[in-house]
């Protein structure tokens, strides 16, 4: 049965201090937050909004085995941000607290930097080139 609904694909990213995390994206990202849902023990989920790229992100749950890339040694996964401008995105990241590992540069077909947030989330922030 086909369904009226689009398939999506929407990351969910765990921190550690997910107010701090809701913070960190609204300064570096120019982020909204959609909305939030308080969760016990002080903890959080929320969806967060990167001009209409939304990702969800939660505190860590030990119990359930969600653990941030703090906890965990590292990320396995990278976020890819495709925007008009990675330059001013990329600069007001690192001014809000992330951590550069590549500047932003053009390599082949794209204009792309990587950097990793407070979080330990990898962000490659860039545009293909046209």
């Amino acid at each position: 049965m086909k369904s009226k609904r689009p398939t999506t694909l929407t990351p969910f990213l765990v921190v550690k201090s997910g107010i701090e995390a809701v913070k960190f994206y609204i300064a570096a990202f120019e982020a909204t937050e959609v909305v939030r849902y308080d969760a016990p023990g002080g903890k959080l989920i929320a969806k967060i909004a990167i001009e209409g790229a939304e990702f969800w992100l939660g505190d860590e749950e030990p119990e359930f085995d969600n653990l941030s890339p703090s906890t965990i040694g590292g990320s396995g996964v990278r976020m890819v941000l495709t925007v008009d401008d990675p330059d001013t995105m990329y600069a007001s990241a690192l001014k809000a607290g992330a951590t550069q590992i590549c500047p932003v540069t053009t390599e082949e077909s794209w204009r792309i930097g990587k950097l990793v947030d407070p979080f330990g989330h990898i962000w490659e922030i860039g545009h293909p080139l046209d």
